[in-house]
């Protein structure tokens, strides 16, 4: 019986500045700089990886979506979002005065 050909993923290291990802025989630095949302994972969280398809990766434990594309070029993925920012939900905001 054939079966379903798969990708696999791999975490091979892990710094204080980022971790490295082996898609095939490429190896793609993901810069904490660049993936702040990596900075706090656990090494469960960063290396349990799943390579659905060529250009699309998924950390399912910390329920991240990456193009492969934004890894190669983080530069033409600005970390940016056209949503407003909620002042009264930023730690930093300043209080309402009361009446």
């Amino acid at each position: 019986m054939l079966g379903t050909d798969t990708l696999a993923a791999e975490v091979t290291h892990v710094s204080t500045h980022g971790f490295w990802v082996l898609l095939g025989e490429e190896e793609l630095l993901l810069p904490f700089s660049k993936f702040p949302w990596f900075r706090q994972a656990t090494i469960e969280q960063l290396t349990t990886i799943e390579w659905p398809t060529t250009d699309h990766l998924y950390w399912p434990l910390l329920d991240i979506d990456l193009s492969v594309a934004s890894i190669r070029n983080p530069e033409k993925f600005p970390l940016m979002s056209a949503a407003s920012a909620n002042p009264a939900l930023q730690g930093n905001a300043p209080q309402a005065a009361r009446p």
